[in-house]
């Protein structure tokens, strides 16, 4: 099954606005004088960026803008979204020696982050079709304020889907919103009048009545949180045996999901399982760079 990295270059998704935010990286790392910057000065100098732990390379485009920024140039020697193997020679940065130093760090940490996340993404989505699963991995909205549109990004990078960007990208009803209205009809029926028929709406359930009352009310994605084991796959094939040619729905398995029990969540009548453990506590890809002696 084909990914974004078949079809185009990730970073075409990227708004206009995302730029700003290497200012900002750059200005909380430097906020007043570059004490160590004057011991170096402004002499020309390469660096060598290496990969020093296996993983899959993601967050190109904002390692670029970083050093574009401080007025440098880098060279790439892998693809955005290749597997490598340590110690690699990633990419060579140019341009003058204190302006490298000051993009170093913050290149590297949003590249560890971006690689790590892009790395256990490619391993969930391997890990799933090995195990002959053909529907849809995903992250989750569980993503770090701030670096949101990075860590979204990584996980295309990884094959994934990024599920909802945010609250305005697509209706989830939770728990809090059925208990606020007081049943999930309510609270289908109330959201559908303002959301209209352009966002898809998906609905978590706790259980097998729930998750009818769900579908007869109207949710394009029924969420069986929590559910896990047999019974997972005995509720999701009975849903489906139910409403065939009735309703059309897709099934979503989330919650608990880690590396361990991932292909206990799989099953034919699941079309999406989506877990945090994608971006959430995933090790870092480690990266360094060193400038060329003289």
């Amino acid at each position: 099954m084909k990914t974004a990295l078949n079809f185009g270059k990730p970073e075409h998704l990227l708004p206009p606005s995302w730029k700003s935010q290497v200012q900002q990286w750059l200005s909380e790392d430097t906020p007043s004088f570059d004490w160590a910057g004057f011991v170096v000065g402004e002499d020309e100098r390469e660096g060598k960026l290496l990969g020093k732990r296996k993983g899959v390379l993601a967050g190109k485009p904002f390692v670029d803008e970083i050093f574009k920024q401080l007025d440098c140039s880098v060279e790439w020697h892998i693809n955005e979204g290749d597997s490598f193997e340590p110690v690699k020679h990633i990419a060579t940065v140019r341009g003058a020696v204190r302006f490298l130093l000051l993009g170093e760090r913050v290149a590297l940490n949003v590249l560890s982050r971006c690689s790590g996340i892009a790395s256990m993404s490619r391993w969930f989505l391997d890990t799933a079709r090995d195990a002959g699963y053909e529907g849809i991995i995903a992250g989750t909205r569980k993503t770090t304020p701030g670096f949101r549109l990075v860590e979204k990004y990584a996980m295309i990078v990884g094959g994934i889907d990024a599920h909802r960007n945010d609250l305005s990208s697509m209706v989830m009803l939770k728990d809090n919103h059925i208990w606020s209205k007081g049943s999930i009809t309510n609270a289908v029926q109330a959201v559908r009048s303002v959301a209209g028929f352009s966002l898809r709406l998906d609905v978590e359930v706790q259980d097998e009545k729930e998750a009818n009352e769900a579908i007869d009310a109207g949710a394009d994605v029924i969420m069986l949180d929590n559910i896990a084991g047999e019974e997972l796959h005995a509720v999701s094939r009975r849903l489906k045996e139910k409403w065939t040619d009735k309703r059309h729905f897709l099934l979503e398995t989330s919650g608990g999901i880690e590396a361990h029990n991932l292909t206990e969540r799989l099953g034919d009548s699941i079309d999406i399982l989506s877990t945090s453990a994608v971006h959430q506590n995933v090790q870092h890809i480690d990266y360094s760079m060193k400038i060329a002696q003289n």
